[in-house]
């Protein structure tokens, strides 16, 4: 389902722990790390497609979490023009997303990355709320930005600003220092890989 402008209505699920830690999954064969996602099927709510994806991502069912709050409105990002497959109709030039915040209310061994035929993610990790973004591919950076600052009040325990060396811009200028040789030693090893 893609709307007229070209984007896909799509869930963002950020699953956080007492602590306000959140879960992190990388991604099935790959390098990549990210939080759950995944479509909204025609005839579907946002609330009913995030259920849905959280038990076939993770394994969660609606009885392990809480849902803290969600953002309003769409957070849209654009394709590279790579990855735009053109000979597809009707053609997605990106996606546009609800991101929702839940609060895990049991164990952590409720989660089953093998819930689904095809799972996404191989490995999790629960990482502080903010640390995640310079680990985010570059072209979703800037959404994942705006779901944390907008979801971020609602957890206790995590500063509701984003630190200033986490700021999309700043993570920017560091990748095009570490790609032109100029030493600095904040680049991680995850800012030159393309998640």
């Amino acid at each position: 389902m893609i709307d007229r402008s070209g984007f896909r209505p799509n869930v963002g699920i950020i699953v956080c722990n007492q602590r306000g830690d959140v879960f992190w999954g990388k991604r099935v064969g790959h390098r990549s790390w990210q939080f759950p996602q995944g479509g909204i099927n025609a005839n579907e709510r946002p609330l009913e497609a995030m259920y849905r994806e959280l038990h076939e991502e993770v394994g969660l069912r609606p009885e392990h979490v809480s849902v803290v709050a969600w953002t309003r409105g769409w957070l849209r990002y654009r394709l590279p023009r790579n990855m735009v497959r053109r000979h597809l109709q009707p053609v997605c030039i990106g996606q546009k997303q609800k991101w929702f915040l839940l609060r895990l209310r049991t164990d952590e061994s409720a989660f089953d990355l093998n819930a689904s035929h095809k799972p996404e993610f191989d490995g999790w990790e629960w990482r502080p709320f903010w640390s995640i973004l310079p680990e985010v591919i570059y072209f979703k950076r800037t959404v994942y930005f705006q779901a944390l600052h907008a979801l971020a009040p609602f957890i206790g325990d995590v500063p509701p600003e984003c630190p200033a060396d986490c700021l999309p811009e700043q993570i920017e200028q560091r990748l095009e220092r570490a790609n032109h040789g100029e030493p600095h030693a904040d680049v991680g090893a995850g800012d030159a890989d393309a998640r």
